[in-house]
């Protein structure tokens, strides 16, 4: 069995709710089904959010830890957490797939959010395609349909 960690970050077990504009109006529940439904057969999705920086910083230690692949929405972290990116460089340098994700496209949003200090060190970055960003990213790290 091929397990996938989803890992979000901050104000993302507020889907549904926050800025429906911006991120649409599916729950964190919405993105367990379609996750469900994109992984390949044998795949465990293993969907995980947090508040916290240093229990994201942990799960990607986990992760390389466990040699499994990543599929990383650093939410607001993406910006300035250089923690964060030093945890996820451990994932791509451990030779395991680290992807980016957003669910809006940071690129067309307010200035500061433009920059982001994971993708130079991500595998790869989707972004901007609501929650088939996931579905892509889980097609990307060999996981899905």
């Amino acid at each position: 069995m091929t397990r996938v960690l989803v890992l979000n970050g901050p104000n993302l077990g507020r889907l549904g709710s926050r800025e429906p504009d911006v991120y649409g109006s599916q729950d964190p529940g919405a993105l367990r089904d379609l996750l469900a439904a994109e992984a390949a057969d044998g795949t465990e999705i293993d969907l995980r959010q947090t508040d916290d920086e240093g229990e994201l910083i942990g799960w990607l230690h986990e992760a390389v830890d466990a040699g499994i692949p990543v599929i990383l929405n650093p939410a607001a972290f993406t910006h300035y957490s250089y923690g964060l990116r030093d945890a996820a460089a451990l994932v791509t340098k451990a030779g395991l797939p680290l992807v980016e994700v957003h669910i809006s496209n940071p690129h067309a949003r307010e200035a500061f959010r433009h920059r982001s200090v994971i993708s130079g060190i991500a595998t790869g970055v989707i972004a901007g395609f609501g929650f088939d960003s996931y579905a892509l990213a889980l097609r990307a790290v060999g996981a899905g349909r």
